[in-house]
């Protein structure tokens, strides 16, 4: 095993590669990574690192966890592509959470007097239009898709800089059909910011107009969609071991914890004590003003 330090996700850990494997396909995946993806010179004299090892094999891709190692047995094929990034960033969920911070599929943006606002919402809500409206607002990006939420030693909830690009869909509606060019959302913000607002986004052109609702105290519903949202990394489903290509597509990965499980269900009660909103619209930008106009 030939040994490395890898930056990921806010996290350095080692990273134990076989030897030989290129890992240049994975680190084109770096701007697709909240904080990254890029390889260092294992570090001498610092405090022991979590650790990533990666196995190639013609069996079937498999984890395994042992303390603060996790073992990822890859296909060739997996290993030697932008899959070793996606699964190495996965595979240290485990240690994000034990320092107080996770993954989250959601989009993030900075208020012009530096307060975060997460915006939540299914696939197709509209967070990466609204997320792109408001940078015209004078909003900082902080995340688009994936996003870091942490908590301090004193207790205060924190936005981490998350995924730095997105992927645009056409404005010209004749071109729907078009990949999504991907694009550097800029400015972003590159330093932890206090947690003002959560939003949960609902646009779509039957909304009559732009309405917010409090949501708190929080329905045994949202209760429920907080808990999944806040658990599906350290669960592995987003990340097959095979790649998007591959079957099976998602086993639950054995990374969680007892602990971090009560963690999590800590950081839904304390998620019910700031500002938390539904916030319907019939487009993004009357959400995005709706959204400026609350919390701006």
């Amino acid at each position: 095993m030939s040994p490395a330090a890898v930056a990921t996700g806010h996290l350095t850990a080692a990273l134990e590669l076989p030897e030989g494997l290129d890992a240049g396909p994975a680190l084109t995946a770096a701007d697709r990574l909240p904080g990254g993806w890029n390889l260092a010179p294992l570090p001498t004299g610092s405090e022991p690192l979590p650790v990533v090892g990666v196995s190639v094999a013609d069996t079937a891709p498999e984890i395994t966890v042992s303390g603060s190692r996790v073992q990822l047995s890859l296909t060739e094929r997996a290993a030697r592509s932008a899959t070793l990034a996606y699964t190495t960033y996965t595979a240290l969920e485990r240690a994000r959470q034990e320092r107080h911070m996770l993954t989250l599929h959601a989009n993030a943006a900075v208020t012009p007097s530096g307060r975060g606002v997460l915006l939540l919402g299914n696939k197709g809500a509209g967070k990466t239009s609204v997320t792109l409206a408001l940078g015209e607002r004078g909003f900082t990006h902080a995340g688009d898709d994936l996003s870091i939420l942490a908590e301090d030693d004193a207790g205060e909830l924190l936005l981490l800089p998350g995924k730095a690009t997105a992927a645009v869909r056409p404005k010209d509606a004749r071109r729907w059909q078009d990949p999504k060019p991907v694009i550097d959302l800029a400015p972003f913000v590159r330093h932890p910011v206090p947690l003002a607002a959560v939003v949960r986004l609902t646009v779509h052109p039957a909304v009559p107009s732009a309405v917010l609702v409090p949501a708190t105290p929080f329905s045994a519903n949202e209760q429920l969609r907080l808990h999944e949202a806040l658990a599906r990394y350290i669960s592995g489903i987003p990340t097959p071991l095979t790649g998007p290509a591959g079957a099976p597509y998602g086993p639950v990965w054995p990374l969680d914890t007892p602990r971090l499980a009560r963690w999590r269900t800590h950081l839904v009660a304390r998620l019910e004590q700031d500002p938390y909103a539904y916030v319907y619209a019939p487009d993004a930008d009357s959400a995005a003003d709706l959204i400026t106009r609350e919390y701006a």
